[in-house]
């Protein structure tokens, strides 16, 4: 009994060593609105391991994977707003509802910011037979064959098709939208040769394209990424207007109360700080990112703002 007691004591004494209040004193759920063994699912995890250690209560995944991710931001959306369901969102978040007729959740209104976890670029891969060897020569070979190369996605309205449609309007080419259930399906089909180019994120390019399977033709990034350090950006390769990430970041519901935000931000950002979380952010290829939940926010609106008029200017329509 006094040893229960004294373990419980020690458990609260650790919680309060961040942010002032005994905040988390149960297991927390951490929402991941994809199936395991995706990006998000791995950021995740390793986010909830070290908040475990750290903060000395269960951090626990949940997969709600449905709807291009709906389903799982609508539970956070509508948890009670006390710190014990949290989300990992990503690009996505600020794009659904700019492509899909129902989306049963505000973004914005809906949801409390606590942190950007990380970010990563889009790689512009094709097939290692495909005769363009740079991005220069595939538009030569768009612009002299309209509507007859094909490229793939992770599905309508997914960062992979925003980023295509986007190199479209910047480069003035005509490619033609082939939307499958994943990007790993699509690149599935690239190293086939079933199709020849894909816009996927970088963690799920590099072991292709440093095996030979796939050839990375630009990233879109600023400047030129070190597990890549042979493949230019868009912008070296004369196409501007392409930097693109798909980013990575946890929330709480909307209304989240100041203190509990204060304590899961500064622990956040303890966990993003430790070496050995940047060790493996780096190894998935994923650049480590800790932000206040202002400077989140502002990202989260500029993003929607910015996809808004990617998907007017693209034609696409809401499905």
């Amino acid at each position: 009994m006094f040893l229960l007691a004294g373990c419980t004591v020690g458990l609260v004494h650790a919680a309060e060593k961040v942010g002032g209040t005994a905040y988390p004193t149960r297991p927390v759920r951490v929402v991941v609105p994809y199936s395991p063994g995706g990006s998000s699912d791995a950021v995740a995890r390793l986010l909830s391991q070290k908040l475990t250690e750290t903060l000395g209560q269960q951090f626990v995944i949940d997969n709600r994977p449905g709807a291009a991710g709906s389903i799982g931001r609508e539970v956070v959306a509508k948890a009670t707003p006390d710190g014990y369901t949290l989300l990992i969102g990503d690009s996505p978040h600020t794009i659904n509802v700019h492509v899909l007729r129902h989306v049963p959740y505000d973004p914005i209104r809906d949801f409390t910011p606590i942190s950007l976890i990380a970010t990563a670029p889009q790689v512009f891969v094709v097939h290692p037979g495909f005769a363009a060897k740079t991005v220069k020569e595939f538009i030569a070979a768009a612009t002299a064959q309209p509507g007859k190369i094909n490229y793939g996605s992770g599905g309508s309205g997914s960062i992979t098709h925003l980023t295509a449609e986007l190199f479209k309007l910047a480069a003035r080419v005509d490619i033609v939208h082939v939307p499958y259930k994943s990007i790993a399906n699509a690149m599935t089909d690239v190293i086939a040769g079933q199709i020849p180019a894909a816009f996927p994120t970088m963690p799920g390019a590099v072991p292709h394209v440093k095996a030979g399977r796939l050839r990375a033709l630009a990233i879109s990034s600023p400047r030129r990424s070190s597990v890549l350090a042979d493949v230019p950006t868009f912008d070296e390769s004369g196409v501007t207007g392409m930097i693109v990430s798909n980013w990575f970041g946890i929330f709480g519901p909307g209304r989240l109360p100041k203190d509990v935000l204060a304590k899961l931000h500064a622990s956040v950002v303890g966990a993003l700080n430790a070496p050995d979380v940047r060790g493996r952010t780096t190894a998935l290829s994923l650049d480590t990112v800790a932000s206040t939940p202002s400077e989140f926010d502002a990202h989260l609106r500029a993003e929607l703002e910015r996809w808004g008029k990617v998907v007017k200017a693209a034609g696409i329509k809401p499905e």
